[in-house]
């Protein structure tokens, strides 16, 4: 599943998926739109249940902070395989 939110000025990007080890990956992006500024986070997540619980707290603090969700997709869509090589742009 991926997810995004934006304000104005600022994104974060999740994406939750399991590896080739099948073990459940919470992957955070965040930046400044349209600028080379930001990070990338990789947790490791126990079980499925976790990471969706991650998801879930993400969701609130960001409703919090005025961002707003722009996309909910799952990974094998046309929209998630764009979002996903978008995270990969920002790994060195």
């Amino acid at each position: 599943m991926i997810v995004r939110w934006e304000t104005d000025h600022d994104y974060v990007l999740v994406h939750v998926h399991q590896d080739m080890f099948s073990d459940w990956i919470f992957s955070r992006a965040w930046g400044q739109i349209g600028t080379q500024f930001g990070g990338l986070k990789h947790r490791l997540a126990d079980d499925q249940d976790q990471a969706m619980m991650w998801l879930a707290d993400e969701t609130t603090i960001l409703a919090s902070r005025g961002f707003r969700k722009v996309l909910e997709v799952e990974d094998e869509s046309t929209e998630g395989r764009d979002a996903v090589s978008q995270l990969s742009l920002l790994e060195p």
